[in-house]
């Protein structure tokens, strides 16, 4: 019992150390002095840090890819700083997708656009028209080589 009280005090004091610890006595299958509550809170932040990340990089795509493809004025501008932007949010989001994740920003894809949304409408100052939902699919989110076509 004392390692237990041990355990659950050096993670208020010292998480990696706590870490540490967890994880060797995991690998002894030292299940029964294991911190259960800090170990799951911790699982639970771990799951919660990935959902937000891919949801960060998803939302990221979007913004960009309405900027390309609904900010006319500043196209000209930035149109490669933009693109390069897409890429780049794309590939950390390759490298991170899951099957997991990617259900579930299918199931977050239209609060993920809505946030993106009122982020590029407060940019551009409120004076574009933007699509009240997500033009694009997920496919095309994630498709390295997809970009909306632009019409001159």
């Amino acid at each position: 019992m004392a390692i237990i009280t041990d355990l659950a005090q050096l993670y208020e004091t010292d998480t990696m150390e706590w870490l540490e610890a967890t994880i060797n006595l995991l690998k002894n299958r030292q299940f029964e002095i294991l911190d259960l509550e800090n170990l799951i809170e911790e699982l639970e932040d771990l799951g919660n840090e990935k959902h937000h990340r891919v949801e960060s990089l998803l939302e990221q795509i979007i913004r960009h890819l309405l900027l390309i493809e609904f900010w006319d004025m500043e196209r000209d501008h930035n149109i490669n700083h933009w693109r390069s932007e897409v890429i780049g949010f794309r590939t950390q989001l390759r490298r991170r997708l899951t099957a997991n994740l990617r259900n579930h920003l299918k199931q977050h894809i239209d609060s993920i656009y809505q946030d993106a949304f009122k982020y590029v409408k407060a940019k551009t100052g409120f004076n574009i028209e933007f699509p009240e939902n997500c033009p694009y699919t997920l496919d095309q989110l994630f498709d390295t080589d997809w970009f909306p076509e632009i019409f001159p």
